[in-house]
């Protein structure tokens, strides 16, 4: 098992999968570097990572979860919360519950200052998840399928509209 300790100045940030990084244009709104915390010190039900997000950046965008819940907690730096419809200043110290919901409770941090924001990043790990994008109307859904033969995780993820969805009796 691992050790079930780690000091924050321990965690070490890497840029994001390709798959979660921002093409084109989208990269002046979106960026930023994390470090995955759980499978070091043993945590199953619980995801703990540590997320630094650039000046005049956003990590996500703006979603909401159906499933699961989100806890945030500012180490450093100043920056906004956007949370359904409202926008809140945030500063180190501060603790953002989000729990799951609808478009309500949709959330997104952006960092407002002028050095990188630094925030510890908790959720639930409940499989499997839906989450909604307000801003373009889109859904995930998405599941941990455990690992294959080789030990490498499984996940299954679809992005859509509601207006892509196939009959239930389609090709049968």
């Amino acid at each position: 098992m691992a050790k079930p300790i780690m000091n924050i100045d321990d965690v070490k940030l890497q840029p994001r999968a390709a798959a979660f990084t921002a093409p084109g244009e989208l990269a002046k709104k979106f960026d930023a570097n994390m470090g995955f915390i759980s499978p070091l010190i043993g945590a199953l039900k619980m995801g703990y990572n540590l997320t630094s997000v650039p000046p005049g950046k956003r990590a996500f965008p703006h979603h909401f979860h159906r499933v699961n819940e989100e806890m945030f907690f500012i180490l450093e730096g100043t920056g906004e919360l956007r949370y359904g419809e409202d926008t809140f200043s945030v500063k180190k110290g501060d603790i953002i519950a989000c729990p799951p919901g609808g478009p309500e409770t949709a959330h997104q941090i952006m960092n407002t200052g002028t050095t990188d924001m630094k925030y510890l990043a908790v959720s639930t790990k409940i499989s499997p998840e839906i989450a909604g994008y307000p801003d373009s109307d889109k859904f995930a859904v998405s599941a941990d399928l455990g690992v294959d033969a080789d030990g490498k995780p499984q996940m299954f993820r679809f992005v859509g509209r509601k207006d892509q969805s196939l009959n239930y009796w389609d090709g049968e």
